[in-house]
C-alpha cells in the first residue's frame, strides 16, 4: 500500500492538531515528524510555528504531564523525572516544575498507597510487610527518605 503524501500545509495543520489534541513535548513532535518525509527546513520551520503560536510548550507540557502522573496515575517524583528525561525535558525544567505538586498531597497519598497496599499484605511477619510495602512505593516513584519519614 502506497503511502499517502501530504502538502505542506497539511503536514503543519496535522502537527498541530496533534499538539492541541494533548499538550506534547519536542522530542514527541520530532518522532511524529518522521512519519512524514519532510527535509530538515521544513521540520524547522514547523516546530517554530508551533513555538510561536504556543501549541508547543515545554514548560507547560511539563507541568500538565506532572500533574496528571501524580494525580491521576499517583506516581512519585522519581518516576516521572525518569520518564520526563526520557522525553528529553531537562533537570532544571523539571525541577522547577514541581510545584505542581502540592507537598501536603504527596504525603497524603503516600500513607494512602502505604495503607491500601499494607493491608492486602497478608501471612507475613510485620517487619516484611513494610519491607514489601515500602519496595513497592518506590517502585512507584516515591523517595526512600519520604517512605521513611512518614513513618518517624
Amino acid at each position: 500500500m502506497e503511502k499517502k503524501s501530504y502538502t505542506f500545509d497539511e503536514i503543519k495543520q496535522k502537527l498541530v492538531n496533534y499538539c492541541v489534541y494533548q499538550d506534547r513535548c519536542h522530542a514527541e513532535v520530532e518522532q511524529k515528524m518522521r512519519e512524514f518525509l519532510l527535509i530538515e527546513e521544513a521540520k524547522e520551520e514547523i516546530i517554530l510555528y508551533l513555538l510561536k503560536e504556543n501549541f508547543l510548550n515545554e514548560e507547560r507540557f511539563t507541568r500538565s504531564y506532572i500533574r496528571g502522573k501524580f494525580y491521576i496515575k499517583h506516581w512519585g517524583r522519581t518516576k516521572i523525572k525518569m520518564n520526563l528525561k526520557q522525553k528529553q525535558i531537562s533537570e532544571r525544567l523539571i525541577n522547577s516544575c514541581f510545584d505542581e505538586i502540592y507537598e501536603p498531597d504527596y504525603e497524603k497519598t503516600i500513607r494512602k498507597i502505604f495503607e491500601d497496599y499494607y493491608s492486602k499484605q497478608t501471612g507475613l511477619k510485620e517487619y516484611q510487610k513494610k519491607a514489601k510495602t515500602i519496595k513497592y512505593l518506590m517502585s512507584r516513584g516515591f523517595e526512600y527518605e519520604k517512605i521513611n519519614d512518614i513513618f518517624d
